[in-house]
């Protein structure tokens, strides 16, 4: 206890921001992040103000050999802290849009979501993740596929400069000309590097688009699963779409064609003429009599109406990886493990079409894995979170046997999900990048004091 309180009192004498303790009333307010299965309990938590409110913490830190995490929405941390400090980056909230640069300013505690309303403003978009929820900094340093990848590109492909507190204690700015080792670690390579601060993102042109998704019921999945198979390998980079089955409670809030059913959902976006759009997407609605049509030409204002992830916090598990090119043998696996006639604890069951952009690296490289994956999959469990600790598990190592024949050998960080899943760390990378992240790490946290991967 005489440690703790020593750590507390030198972070009060050097940090504007609120300092707490689990004897504070606002502490677990302060942790309580997107996950609620995912209960911090650390030694001290620090809601930090500035960059120089971060550098002060990893000051005492060093001083005092104790270990730091970042929380931001809560996404991104999906097991317990408890030890050391949590550093909270909520109360950075700037968003500036320089409309003749194209460039956003980006504090650490933004979402998306205030993001896309910005931009906006000025007729512009960024390239973000497909959640509006979903914490900017997080999704980047993972990389970041979102409802425009193959068109665009991966989300952190348009990041042009972070600043960045390291685990030396040093605020510096990484980009393509200042501390380029790091500005390729933070573009993929996800954390044990320090607390970043803020981000510029360029932004794109971009005020309308054709997209949404439409409704399939059960009957219809079967078809309508092998027929979105087929037709991914003929579109072009404008377009960008996923396929995921849902089974959804009957819930008041849930619509009426929708409440207590297995349907499918196929979402799309195509970047270019509304009237384009809609002809291409012809032969999903051919495939299957539509339960509900919610596609056509939307704001980019919309875009995370596409794919209308929830934003509300709540219990969660998932599991994801990338896969390599599919065909008829996958989709028998696939509709065999988590079709709608399989009674499986999963609330959503999801297929996301990439290639194109996402493909190519920018030209000054980053550490974003999984490139070459051509789909995506990934899968949430019912939120009851006692099923967490054994049955869903099972259920996932079921699941992802099912569909192994088709996994790539390199994922990306982002579907990680902590690394949970033994050998999952090694995946997210190739052997020499994981070599160079670990060289980057060095340089910049030699004290180690970001604990980061399966092992640190």
């Amino acid at each position: 206890m005489a440690a703790v309180t020593e750590l507390l009192d030198a972070l009060k004498q050097t940090v504007t921001g609120p300092v707490l303790t689990a004897n504070d009333e606002e502490f677990a307010a302060e942790l309580a992040g997107f996950k609620t299965n995912v209960v911090h309990r650390p030694e001290v938590v620090v809601a930090i103000t500035s960059a120089a409110d971060a550098a002060a913490v990893v000051a005492t830190a060093n001083e005092t050999g104790t270990p730091v995490r970042v929380l931001a929405t809560g996404h991104g941390l999906p097991k317990p802290v408890t030890e050391g400090i949590v550093i909270t980056t909520s109360r950075l909230k700037g968003v500036t849009i320089d409309p003749a640069t194209k460039i956003a300013h980006i504090e650490a505690g933004c979402r998306w979501g205030d993001v896309i309303a910005a931009a906006a403003e000025h007729g512009l978009a960024p390239i973000a993740g497909a959640s509006a929820s979903v914490g900017c900094i997080g999704l980047l340093l993972g990389g970041g596929y979102g409802p425009l990848a193959r068109t665009f590109g991966i989300a952190s492909d348009w990041a042009r400069r972070f600043e960045l507190v390291t685990g030396a204690g040093e605020v510096v700015t990484a980009s393509a000309t200042e501390h380029p080792d790091l500005f390729w670690a933070l573009r993929g390579g996800k954390g044990g590097f320090g607390v970043v601060t803020s981000v510029d993102v360029e932004l794109v042109e971009l005020s309308t688009l054709y997209g949404g998704s439409v409704f399939f019921d059960a009957p219809e999945i079967d078809t309508v699963v092998r027929t979105w198979i087929d037709w991914t390998t003929t579109l072009p980079e404008a377009a960008t779409t996923s396929a995921v089955i849902l089974r959804l409670p009957p819930l008041p809030f849930i619509p009426e064609p929708l409440r207590g059913k297995t349907v499918l959902n196929v979402r799309f976006a195509y970047v270019s003429d509304a009237a384009e759009g809609e002809q291409l997407f012809a032969p999903i609605r051919a495939a299957g009599a539509v339960l509900i049509d919610a596609l056509g030409e939307i704001p980019a204002a919309n875009i995370a109406s596409i794919h209308n992830d929830p934003t509300d916090p709540g219990p969660s598990f998932d599991r994801g990886v990338l896969l390599d090119e599919l065909d008829g043998d996958f989709a028998d696996a696939f509709l065999g493990a988590v079709g709608p006639d399989q009674q499986v604890p999963l609330i959503a069951v999801e297929l996301r079409h990439l290639g194109g952009a996402v493909r190519r690296d920018v030209p000054e490289g980053s550490a974003v894995g999984g490139r070459r994956g051509a789909y995506s999959f990934f899968f949430v469990g019912v939120p009851d979170p006692s099923l967490f600790e054994t049955v869903l598990p099972g259920v996932a190592e079921q699941v992802l046997a099912s569909v192994q024949k088709w996994t790539s050998a390199e994922s990306t960080v982002n579907l990680a999900d902590g690394f949970a899943v033994p050998g999952s760390y090694e995946a997210c990378w190739s052997p020499e990048t994981r070599a160079r992240l670990d060289e980057v790490r060095s340089t910049y946290d030699p004290a180690q004091r970001f604990p980061y991967g399966p092992v640190r």
